[in-house]
């Protein structure tokens, strides 16, 4: 009877169990541990057993029918490492998982004119990776861009050269590297970015004001210039670089070395020496225009899953000629130098650097970190200090001969805290607080008077961002940010232009000390800057995407445009800026359609620019010094209107890149912009022409990844632009002669030549070369936005060289 009890007592147990109902849940996110984007298509299994899901679009997961109690999670994803989580089941669970991302990414993939939008998904974006940028390395971060559509150069010869987004440059447009604001005197048209480029792992163009995280007065866009990963895996690796050019008969070499541990220490350091003599134009040489510079880049910390630091310096010192021909002396010479069809000064090619010519070093020493809190989300924080020290010689006698013209000293400190929470019903949330003051001083030394004053200046800044998944088919994002900025100047001027402005009357005030010919004032001046921007994605098919975004930007002016008062020596003219002038504000609205596919790629991307209080520079005439005869240009504000389109398109001819190891394919690229003063009703002054690539590009992977390209790039003449022509009185001759500084050169058509291959040259290291022509045909040209067309003609027929070690 007692076995029969006991029997009957299992059994009831076992039903017991076996009637057990698992119907726990377990859901969350797989999420990329650098940047916290959404891994999409990761395999989720549940250890011991054949069950799997996998993540959707964004990141999200489902297991459903799970006991409650612990159980082990393995997640894997392409290019992660397969990792296992110990979790504690116990009802609807919830579980983000955590992998590291392009662990196995030491060689990055090319790609060209894709928009990635991974903030604002509104947002237009096109980014350069690191093998392209290679292309490069003789050359600088807007030679780099100027290969995107929508983004031009504002050049001063072939070493200086601004990025311009949709028209837009300077001020408008922010530049962040490794997450720092460059601050680097942007304001002048012939200061170029102070960015390494062979220190980038990858560059991404914004297009528009959509990063409100990073800055509320970009105007025309952000260009975010950010270092290569680095994995979690015990592992030592690096690459050396070298190229030669046969346009200025010099070369570039880097080297780059990284250590990394699989428990999240890591260090790199890189370094670049360039050195060039003149360069020439198809035929002549561009005297006094060589480049000495080097830069070096040390960054070290730690990256846990749920934790991390990193610190970083880096120094970029540049020596720049400035054409010899570009600056001139009495009003005859002038006239013949903008009419002449050749430069008044050629002379023999040297490695020679002299004045007129530009010196600038700039530090970046930096520290950041980042803190996973459960319940709360991730929060982050960061400091940095910059120090630019900028030196401009102009050709002077005797013994101020070595002294330079301009010195200025700026130096930044800047604090930012951020924090990016998940919140209930799919919502994402970014908040964070800004704050940097800054120092400029004006070295009284010169023996010139300053162009630029002493002046501090404070900036404070808050802003949020909301994003939501609607459906599969629907993002939006939101944002507002509001600055606050407050500058405090010591500035001298001329009694004479201060009272022929009327300064004398309206800002009486300001005056501190009058020493008859000049006086001493202290302007302290607020602004108060609000920034919003709305946009979304909407897929109208599998593969095809609908970008919006709207975009209220406000820039305060800067330093030059309120204050400038005398010549600025390497751009060779007088500017006048303006006390009176308020923030300028843009409103943007911008569309892109997008479509992907195995064969087919493209994007249409049409945009209207509307800017109220739009600052410009342009010439007014020309002024008599006893250092000879300049042109005047002068900062006024008016009511601006910008519009344009830019498309890119690529379609694979032959082969499929999904499945084929050779293929031939066609790319396109036009930009078009039109832009027009409203107050005065005529057109805008440097603004690029219409302009045109196509190519041909043949791809065999199988054969050492070789690769060649054919590239041809059309340029239209500028038709519609302001008519700035001015007289001046040459005294030689007694006569009045008309100064065209307005009319555009001719349209031009250039072709581009390049080819690589990879050899293997064991199992861990790859040998890449190539080659790159410039120009093939040596044409003859001048470029609207070349600021030396007046005096010569563009680069001639360049080719480059490159050898490229990973190991």
């Amino acid at each position: 009877m007692r076995f029969k009890l006991s029997g009957i007592l299992l059994l009831l147990c076992n039903l017991v169990a076996l009637s057990q109902s698992c119907t726990s849940s377990l859901s969350g996110q797989t999420i990329d541990l650098h940047d916290d984007t959404s891994l999409a298509g990761a395999v989720i299994t549940v250890s011991g057993t054949e069950r799997s899901v996998l993540s959707d679009l964004d990141g999200t997961y489902l297991l459903t029918d799970l006991c409650d109690g612990p159980v082990t999670i393995g997640v894997s994803h392409p290019s992660c490492a397969t990792r296992y989580f110990q979790v504690s089941v116990s009802g609807a669970s919830t579980q983000d998982f955590m992998l590291e991302h392009h662990l196995n990414e030491l060689n990055e993939v090319i790609i060209t004119g894709v928009n990635q939008n991974v903030d604002n998904p509104g947002s237009s974006r096109q980014r350069l990776q690191a093998r392209q940028l290679e292309q490069y390395s003789n050359g600088s971060l807007g030679d780099a861009l100027n290969s995107l559509s929508g983004v031009s150069s504002l050049s001063t010869g072939a070493t200086v050269v601004k990025p311009m987004i949709n028209g837009l440059h300077s001020s408008r447009v922010v530049i962040l590297n490794n997450g720092v604001r460059m601050e680097d005197q942007e304001w002048g048209v012939e200061h170029a970015p102070n960015i390494d480029i062979n220190a980038a792992g990858s560059i991404t163009v914004v297009k528009g004001a959509s990063g409100l995280q990073y800055s509320g007065d970009a105007v025309g866009g952000l260009i975010l210039v950010e270092p290569a990963r680095v994995p979690v895996s015990d592992t030592l690796y690096g690459r050396i670089l070298l190229s030669g050019s046969t346009n200025g008969r010099g070369g570039t070499i880097v080297s780059q070395i990284t250590k990394a541990n699989d428990n999240g220490w890591y260090a790199s350091l890189q370094a670049s020496a360039k050195r060039y003599g003149d360069r020439e134009a198809p035929d002549y040489v561009l005297s006094n225009t060589g480049i000495a510079d080097y830069g070096i880049n040390l960054r070290g910390g730690l990256n846990r899953f749920r934790y991390g630091v990193e610190g970083w310096y880096s120094l970029v010192n540049t020596e720049i000629g400035i054409l010899r021909a570009s600056h001139l002396g009495g009003a005859l010479d002038q006239v013949r130098a903008i009419n002449s069809d050749r430069p008044l000064i050629i002379e023999d090619f040297t490695y020679d650097i002299d004045e007129p010519s530009q010196q600038v070093q700039h530090h970046t020493l930096g520290i950041k970190g980042f803190s996973k809190i459960k319940g709360i989300g991730r929060l982050e924080a960061s400091y940095d200090y910059q120090r630019n020290d900028r030196q401009e010689f102009d050709i002077r006698r005797g013994s101020d001969a070595d002294r330079a013209a301009l010195d200025l000293l700026l130096q930044t400190h800047s604090a930012s805290l951020g924090l990016e929470s998940r919140l209930e019903h799919g919502y994402t949330l970014k908040t964070g607080l800004q704050a940097s003051y800054q120092d400029n001083f004006a070295d009284p030394s010169t023996g010139v008077r300053r162009l630029i004053p002493d002046y501090e200046r404070t900036d404070l800044a808050a802003y949020g961002i909301v994003s939501k998944r609607f459906s599969e088919k629907l993002i939006l994002e939101g944002g507002a940010r509001f600055d606050y900025r407050y500058v405090d100047a010591q500035k001298f001027y001329r009694t004479s232009f201060w009272e022929s402005r009327g300064y004398d009357v309206e800002f009486a005030d300001l005056v501190v000390e009058d020493f008859g010919n000049q006086i001493l004032v202290n302007p302290k001046l607020r602004f108060y800057n609000p920034s919003f921007t709305l946009g979304g994605r909407y897929t109208l098919h599998e593969d095809l995407d609908l970008h919006f975004n709207y975009a209220l930007a406000t820039r305060a002016p800067n330093p030059s445009e309120l204050f400038s008062e005398g010549l600025h020596h390497s751009a060779s003219r007088i500017e006048l800026g303006d006390l009176r002038f308020d923030s300028e504000q843009a409103q943007k609205v911008s569309l892109t359609l997008k479509q992907t596919n195995a064969r087919l790629t493209y994007s249409v991307s049409p945009y209207v620019n509307s800017i109220r209080d739009f600052m410009l520079i342009e010439p007014t005439g020309v002024q008599q010094t006893i250092r000879g005869n300049f042109q005047v240009w002068e900062y006024r504000q008016t009511q601006a209107l910008l519009t344009g389109v830019d498309v890119d398109a690529t379609y694979v001819l032959i082969g499929n890149t999904d499945v084929n190891k050779s293929t031939l394919q066609f790319d396109h690229q036009f930009s078009f912009i039109k832009g027009y003063d409203r107050t005065r009703d005529t057109p805008l002054i440097n603004l690029p022409a219409v302009n045109v690539v196509n190519g041909l590009r043949y791809s065999i992977l199988s054969t050492h990844n070789l690769q060649a390209g054919l590239r041809s790039e059309y340029t239209w003449a500028q038709n519609e632009f302001p008519d700035n022509n001015f007289e001046v009185f040459v005294p030689d001759t007694q006569t009045t002669e008309v100064v065209d500084v307005s009319t555009p050169p001719d349209a031009y058509l250039l072709l581009h030549l390049d080819a690589s291959m990879d050899l293997k040259l064991s199992a861990q290291s790859t040998l890449t070369i190539g080659a790159r022509v410039h120009n093939l045909l040596d044409n003859s040209y001048r470029n609207y936005l070349n600021r030396q067309r007046y005096y010569a003609d563009d680069l001639g027929r360049n080719i480059t060289f490159t050898a490229r070690v990973n190991y």
